[in-house]
C-alpha cells in the first residue's frame, strides 16, 4: 500500500479521507493529525487489517445466507423515501434514502431550503458545488440518511423540461465538471450520493412510457454519457436508472446501458438501484444489471428467491449485486461510522444559511444592464416600487417534485431588499403592489425613482412546462410597468429558459434561478452593489417558443411513446451556432458590474495561457470560457466548450491563466472501436466570455 499525505489543502477538501480500491490511500488533513493518522495506519498495516473496501466487502459476503443477502437489495416501508434493512446479526447497518436536488426533501421539516441545483451550475465554480452538495449531504446524514438522492445530470435536452431546475444545464462539459464536485462533497460527510437519471430521462412528458431512441452511440457517449463517467471517476457509490425506455428497451433491464456501457465501459463498481416503481422485471433487470429495486420487494423479493432457485439467474449475479451495495458502504464509511441522526433533528446552523446566501449571490446572472442601472445607488432615490407576487405574496424560490424541500421561511425580494435600505440607515419609501391589478403597478411606478419587478415560473417533476413564458400576467404587467417608468429593472425566479417579449424595453434584467430561502438577501446584495453578480447561463435562452432545435413532434414529445434523438450533438449553443441563429441569451452569457480585458493569447502544444485584467473600478470575478472548434472531418458542432475557469480580480489585477488538453479533450467517439479516438489536424481555440462573446482565437495543430 501506498500512504499519499497532501497539505496543500483547500477549505472544502480539508479533513477528507479517500479510500480507493487500488489500494492507495489519499488522505488530505489538518497538519497537526498527520503524525497520528501514520502512526494508526502504521498499526492497521502491521496487523494485516488495511483491506480495499472490496476486499472488506467480499470478507463480509461470504458470513452471508442467501436470505440475507436478498434482504439486502429490494426496498423495505419506512419514514423515509427509501430504506434497506441490513443485516443486524453481521452488524450491517440499515440503507436510509432520501431525496432531494435543493436539499433534504420528501416533507422533512428543520432543514435548509438551499438553492436548486442548476442555480448553482450558474455559478461556474467548482468549489461552490463542492461546498453545496457538502452542506446537503451534512443535513442528510443528520436527519438519519445515508444515501443521498442526487445529483441528476440528465442534459437539459429540452427547454421545456419540468426537472431542468434539478439538472446541470445543456453541456456535458460543464456538467462533468460540476458533477465531480457534487459526487466528491457529498461523499466526503460519509453519506452515498446518486447520480441519476441513468439514461436518456430528457422529459417529464408521458416519461413513464416514452422511449428515447438514439440514433448512434456517437450522441450517447458525447452528449447524454459524459456526466455519468464523470461521476464515476470521482467514485460515485450508485446510480439510479430511470422510468423511460431506451431504444424500446427499458432502462431499467437495458443490458447495454447497464451491463456494456455502465459498468463495462465505465468500469462502474457502486450499485444501480432502480428510480421508484421503475422495475418492470425480476429476470432480465436482475442479469440486466440491476442491483436494487425501490421502493418494495415485487419483483426483487420473493420473485427473485425463485428466479435464483430455477436458475434463470445466477446465485453469482446476486452474490454482485451485494458486493456491489456492501462495497460503496464501506468506502463511504458507512460499516464504520453508520448514521446516527433522525428525522425529527434540527440541522439547520448559521454556516448553512450563510452558505445558502453566498451561492445565490454567486449564482445570479446580469442577463442585461444598459445605461449601467445597476447597481442602484439608493442615496439618490427617493421611493422605490416593488411590483409583481414573486416579489412578496408568492415568490418562487423552489422546484417542485421529488425536489421540493420544505422552507421554515424564506426571505422575499421585498424584505431583502427593506432590510439592506434599513441596514444602511437609507430613508427611502419602498411600495409594493402585486399582480392583480396592473393599473395600480402602472400608478405606482409613475410616483417612484425606480421600478423593480419580480416575476416568476413555478417547475416540477412529473410534467413539463407548456411554453418558456412568465406565469400569469407578468409578460403585460412588465411591459406596462416599463412603458410608464424608463428605470425599470426585472428579477427573474426561474427554472431554465424563459422567452421575454419585453427585452427591448427594460434597461436590466436578473435572473436568480430557484435561489432558495435566502433568495431576497442575496438579490438585494445584487441589486445595490454589495455584491458584484458573475453568473452565467448554463443553458441558452431561446427567443421564442420554437426557436429550437426540437422541430417535429416526433423529437418532442414523440409520437406513440417514442422520441427520436435526431438532432444529434446539436444540443443547446451546439445548434444555433451550426445553424446560425442568434438566442435572447447565449450559453455562458453573464454580464458584471466591471469590464474585463482578455489579452496574449499562446499556444504551446496543447496548452494555453492567456491574461486577464479586470479593467474597471470594482472588484468583480469572470468566468474565461474555452471553447475548441474541431476540423471539418471530425463531423463536430462548429465548437464545443472544453474549459472554464471563474477568476476574481480587482481594479488593474491582472492574472495570467492557462488551459490544457488532454487526449479525450481533442477526440472522438469512433462507433468502429467503441472508443474515443484522437483527431488530428487543425484546431481552432475560441476563448471568451460566453459561447457568442468570443475575445481571442488561435489555432492548435494535433498530430497522431
Amino acid at each position: 500500500m501506498n500512504v499519499v499525505f497532501s497539505q496543500d489543502l483547500s477549505v472544502a477538501e480539508s479533513n477528507e479521507l479517500q479510500c480507493y480500491d487500488t489500494g492507495v490511500f489519499e488522505v488530505r488533513l489538518a497538519p497537526l493529525l498527520l503524525v497520528v493518522l501514520a502512526a494508526t495506519l502504521a498499526v492497521a498495516l502491521a496487523s494485516g487489517m488495511a483491506e480495499t473496501p472490496r476486499q472488506r466487502a467480499a470478507r463480509t459476503l461470504a458470513q452471508m445466507t442467501l436470505d440475507e443477502k436478498l434482504s439486502m437489495v429490494y426496498g423495505a416501508k419506512s419514514p423515509y423515501a427509501g430504506f434497506v434493512k441490513g443485516v443486524p446479526r453481521l452488524n450491517i447497518p440499515p440503507l436510509v434514502l432520501q431525496d432531494g436536488p435543493q436539499g433534504v426533501g420528501d416533507g422533512a421539516r428543520n432543514v435548509t431550503c438551499w438553492p436548486s441545483a442548476l442555480t448553482v451550475v450558474a455559478s461556474w465554480d467548482v468549489d461552490n458545488m463542492y461546498r453545496f452538495a457538502q452542506g446537503v449531504a451534512r443535513e442528510e446524514r443528520g436527519k438519519g440518511v445515508n444515501i443521498w438522492l442526487g445529483p441528476m445530470v440528465n442534459i437539459a435536452r429540452v427547454p421545456f423540461g419540468g426537472r431542468n431546475y434539478e439538472s446541470f444545464g445543456e453541456d456535458p462539459y460543464l456538467s462533468s465538471q460540476m458533477v465531480r464536485s457534487s459526487i466528491r462533497g457529498a461523499q466526503s460527510q460519509g453519506v452515498m450520493a446518486t447520480v441519476k437519471h441513468w439514461v436518456n430521462n430528457n422529459q417529464e412528458d408521458n416519461r413513464f412510457d416514452v422511449s428515447a431512441n438514439l440514433p448512434d452511440d456517437r450522441t450517447q457517449w458525447e452528449i447524454y454519457y459524459p456526466a455519468f463517467k464523470a461521476a464515476v471517476d470521482a467514485g460515485v457509490a450508485s446510480v439510479m436508472c430511470s422510468y423511460n425506455r431506451i431504444n424500446d428497451t427499458w432502462a431499467c433491464e437495458n443490458d447495454r446501458t447497464i451491463n456494456q456501457d455502465l459498468k463495462g465501459s465505465m468500469g462502474f463498481q457502486g450499485f444501480v438501484m432502480s428510480d421508484w416503481g421503475a422495475t418492470h422485471s425480476t429476470v432480465q433487470s436482475a442479469n440486466s444489471g440491476l442491483d436494487m429495486q425501490m421502493p418494495d420487494a415485487t419483483y426483487f423479493g420473493d420473485a427473485l428467491a425463485k428466479a435464483i432457485a430455477s436458475r434463470q439467474v445466477p446465485v453469482a449475479r446476486l452474490d454482485d449485486m451485494v458486493l456491489r451495495i456492501l462495497t460503496a458502504m464501506y468506502m463511504v464509511g458507512i460499516m464504520d461510522t453508520p448514521q446516527t441522526g433522525d428525522l425529527n433533528v434540527d440541522v439547520r446552523t448559521r454556516e448553512h444559511t450563510e452558505l445558502a446566501r453566498r451561492l445565490s449571490e454567486q449564482s445570479t446572472v446580469l442577463l442585461k444592464n444598459d445605461r449601467s442601472i445597476l447597481p442602484i445607488d439608493a442615496t439618490r432615490l427617493r421611493t422605490i416600487a416593488v411590483i409583481g407576487d414573486d416579489a412578496n405574496d408568492n415568490p418562487v424560490f423552489r422546484g417542485e417534485g421529488s425536489g421540493e424541500v420544505s422552507a421554515e421561511y424564506v426571505v422575499t425580494p421585498l424584505q431583502g431588499i427593506k432590510a439592506h435600505l434599513a441596514r444602511r440607515g437609507l430613508s427611502v419609501d419602498v411600495i409594493y403592489v402585486n399582480n392583480s391589478v396592473i393599473a395600480n403597478a402602472v400608478a405606482a411606478a409613475k410616483k417612484a425613482d425606480l421600478a423593480i419587478v419580480f416575476a416568476g415560473v413555478e417547475s416540477s417533476e412529473g410534467y413539463d412546462r407548456v411554453n418558456l413564458s412568465l406565469w400569469q400576467n407578468n409578460n403585460d404587467l412588465i411591459q406596462a410597468v416599463a412603458n410608464a417608468q424608463r428605470n425599470t429593472v426585472v428579477g427573474l425566479h426561474i427554472p431554465g429558459a424563459t422567452v421575454m417579449p419585453w427585452i427591448d424595453s427594460v434597461p436590466a434584467v436578473l435572473a436568480a434561478f430557484m435561489a432558495g430561502q435566502e433568495d431576497g438577501h442575496a438579490i438585494a446584495s445584487i441589486l445595490f452593489g454589495d455584491v458584484n453578480p458573475s453568473g452565467k447561463l448554463p443553458l441558452t435562452f431561446p427567443k421564442t417558443d420554437d426557436q429550437t432545435y426540437l422541430t417535429t413532434k416526433i423529437q418532442y414529445p414523440g409520437i406513440g411513446n417514442e422520441t427520436q434523438y435526431s438532432e444529434k450533438l446539436l444540443v443547446g449553443y451546439r445548434w444555433y451556432d451550426a445553424v446560425n441563429e442568434d438566442p435572447l441569451f447565449p450559453f455562458g452569457h453573464g454580464l458584471s458590474y466591471t469590464t474585463f480585458k482578455y489579452s496574449n493569447l499562446h499556444v504551446f502544444n496543447r496548452v494555453i495561457t492567456l491574461d486577464l485584467a479586470n479593467t474597471g473600478s470594482v472588484p468583480g470575478a469572470e468566468v474565461v470560457q474555452v471553447y475548441l472548434e474541431y476540423p471539418k472531418s471530425a463531423g463536430e458542432p462548429p465548437k464545443v466548450l472544453r474549459g472554464f475557469e471563474k477568476v476574481h480580480l480587482v481594479p488593474g489585477q491582472s492574472q495570467t491563466l492557462a488551459f490544457s488538453f488532454s487526449d479525450e479533450d481533442l477526440s472522438i467517439w469512433d462507433e468502429s472501436i467503441h472508443d474515443w479516438s484522437l483527431v488530428s489536424g487543425k484546431f481552432v481555440v475560441h476563448v471568451g466570455s460566453s459561447s457568442r462573446d468570443i475575445r481571442l482565437s488561435a489555432s492548435l495543430h494535433v498530430s497522431l
